[in-house]
């Protein structure tokens, strides 16, 4: 009955808007769940933060120096003549072409050998350190600080070393390869470390390089970007040569020819004869005159006088128009000017670009973080453990009467006298309120005989069953304990007893009285274990007859057997006026005490709600801060 009236004002609350609270979640939720999974969300964030810090603390400090330059568009010399308006643009497929050439094989190897890098020690490749090199690094880095701090006074401290030739000594050395290899080698590093870009949509380009040492990388930069400028003026020097060249072999074939033709007019104008004139009929075969009926003594002739000079005058020309040509190459070549101009040389940068500490500490932070609260959510869902009063609604259909956290900064359990030590602490406070919420369900009828189970032994049933036994006995109601748990017997163990002066200890049913113990120091009485069992009070009718022949005690909590102890248990659960079920906070499963609350309906017993014990978060800390603030 009693349940069913918990039950009934559980359904009306929900009606008014727990029921639609359940199927959100809400900020009370939110602020549940990182309190009872604070631990476990901050560890992951302070691990991250000491991954990043060994990540920066390993990792060699790399600098970035970047040179810019500009490449313009030239105007040929014809259309600059025509007309002074005309604006010639380099489209996205030119300016790419150019930076493919910066990033080409050939700049590699012109800077590599300009500043002799396959043989210069501090041009090496950059490996990414194992694991285990970075923990030999954070080891001497530990012990040259330790070294550094015990050092005497009279011995001098050895300069640090500076980045690249700390990386470089960390490294393993490279085995003897070929020349060939190592060329190969030192190209493979130049172009990996090398990065170029457009800025925008401009025609300046930006060339950065990545080094270890800062300097080295500023020269390298600035290197490169002269390697490109005269790359530029070698390849228009070489198109150049290669112009005059083949004019002057040209100039040669067509004075040749000019000569030949020459020649060949004159040596016509000597050997004919130019009468004009022909007699009437003759006629023209083969470019000779023939008379006419004249057959024969006709001879064949070669090309005519008009046909030599134009040959000759159409050599004469093109040769001349060859030399002019010639000429204006050659005035030309050593006015050659590039296309591209460096606007920005590179410097020593002052600061390293890689690793990025703030951000990597920040990133590692994060990343702890989302691992934290994806793990404690996971744990969260997985766990099917009783933790707030909500949840036992929820699954159980009861109510959380109480809520009993530890005691003591060891975050040990309370004592089975702290009501009576410590009045006026949060776990007395809260078995009041426990205490209070079970009178309130004597409205229906009296519970004179209690019942105090649990689902697993060690919840603190026995611990809830002695204080709130003191409770009732010191409001001055004649109180009396009976430990029928005889599987554990924490009551009889743990509590001081002498027997009562009523009569001789008797194990009979009919002198049940004469086997009550009283507690020293404790306001009430108890019946040890062993009477329990020789009484066999787990019987119903056993319990029954006994609870009647105890008619002078106004109050009986007993404290009966755990659900996993054995049904047997449950059968005295019947003729109690109520039972009180003990959860432990994190500890006891759900579905075990939703079974427990399932075979006490089936035993007909009347529950009278969950006292959770242990409780590290209590839900009913903010109500409680909020009344005393009203009050005052």
């Amino acid at each position: 009955m009693l349940e069913r009236q918990w039950s009934v004002a559980a359904n009306q609350r929900d009606l008014h808007g727990s029921e639609q609270d359940s199927e959100f979640i809400g900020i009370a939720d939110i602020i549940s769940f990182i309190r009872q999974r604070i631990v476990l969300i901050m560890t992951f964030p302070l691990l991250g933060l000491l991954i990043a810090a060994f990540y920066v603390a390993t990792t060699d400090s790399v600098f970035t120096a970047r040179t810019q330059i500009l490449i313009e568009p030239k105007i040929p010399q014809l259309l600059q003549q025509q007309s002074s308006e005309i604006n010639l643009s380099l489209d996205t497929s030119q300016v790419e072409t150019q930076l493919a050439v910066i990033r080409s094989e050939k700049i590699a190897l012109m800077v590599i050998d300009e500043l002799d890098l396959i043989d210069n020690p501090k041009f090496k490749h950059m490996n990414s350190p194992s694991i285990r090199e970075r923990f030999d690094r954070l080891l001497r880095v530990m012990g040259d600080a330790t070294a550094s701090g015990e050092a005497a006074p009279d011995e001098p401290l050895q300069p640090p070393l500076a980045p690249a030739e700390r990386a470089l000594e960390t490294r393993d050395p490279i085995p003897k390869l070929s020349e060939f290899e190592r060329r190969r080698r030192v190209v493979e590093t130049f172009q990996a470390s090398l990065a170029v870009q457009r800025v925008g949509v401009s025609y300046a380009i930006d060339i950065t390089f990545k080094y270890v040492d800062p300097e080295l990388a500023a020269e390298i930069a600035n290197a490169t970007a002269a390697a490109f400028v005269r790359e530029q003026l070698e390849t228009r020097a070489a198109a150049a040569r290669e112009g005059v060249a083949w004019l002057e072999k040209r100039i040669e074939e067509v004075r040749t020819q000019m000569n030949l033709a020459t020649q060949m007019t004159q040596e016509f104008r000597a050997k004919h004869d130019y009468r004009v004139g022909r007699q009437l009929g003759a006629a023209i075969v083969d470019g000779e005159v023939v008379a006419s009926g004249e057959g024969e003594g006709v001879t064949r002739g070669g090309p005519t006088l008009e046909e030599l000079e134009v040959t000759a005058d159409t050599y004469r020309k093109m040769y001349e128009s060859l030399l002019a040509a010639f000429t204006s190459s050659v005035n030309q070549q050593p006015y050659l000017i590039a296309d591209a101009r460096v606007i920005t040389p590179a410097t020593r940068p002052l600061v390293a670009s890689h690793p990025r500490e703030k951000l990597v500490l920040a990133l590692g932070g994060l990343a702890g973080l989302m691992a934290g609260v994806g793990i404690a959510f996971a744990r969260h869902t997985l766990d099917r453990t009783i933790r707030t009063p909500h949840q036992i609604r929820d699954e159980l259909g009861l109510e959380c009467i109480g809520e009993l956290p530890p005691v003591g900064w060891l975050r040990s359990y309370g004592r089975l006298d702290d009501v009576l030590r410590r009045p006026a602490s949060l776990f007395s406070r809260n078995l009041r309120s426990a205490k209070a919420a079970i009178g309130l369900a004597e409205s229906a009828h009296r519970l004179r005989c209690i019942g105090i189970t649990s689902a697993t032994p060690g919840d603190g049933k026995s611990t809830v069953a002695s204080n709130l036994a003191a409770l009732y006995a010191t409001s001055g109601v004649r109180t009396l304990v009976i430990d029928a748990d005889g599987a554990h017997s924490t009551l009889t163990k743990r509590l001081p007893n002498s027997p009562a002066p009523t009569g001789e200890e008797d194990h009979s049913a009919e002198q049940i009285e004469g086997q009550i113990m009283r507690v020293p120091g404790m306001p009430f009485d108890l019946l040890p274990s062993a009477a329990s069992d020789a009484q066999r009070l787990l019987i119903a009718s056993n319990m029954k007859a006994a609870i009647q022949q105890l008619e002078s005690y106004e109050v009986i909590i007993v404290d009966l057997p755990p659900f996993t102890s054995g049904l047997h248990g449950m059968a005295a659960a019947s003729v109690l006026d109520g039972i009180l079920i003990v959860a432990e906070w994190a500890k006891t499963p759900v579905d075990l005490a939703a079974e427990l609350s399932r075979i006490l309906q089936v035993t007909k017993a009347s529950v009278i709600g969950v006292i959770m014990t242990k409780v590290r978060r209590l839900s009913t800390r903010q109500y409680r801060k909020r009344a005393a603030q009203t009050a005052y």
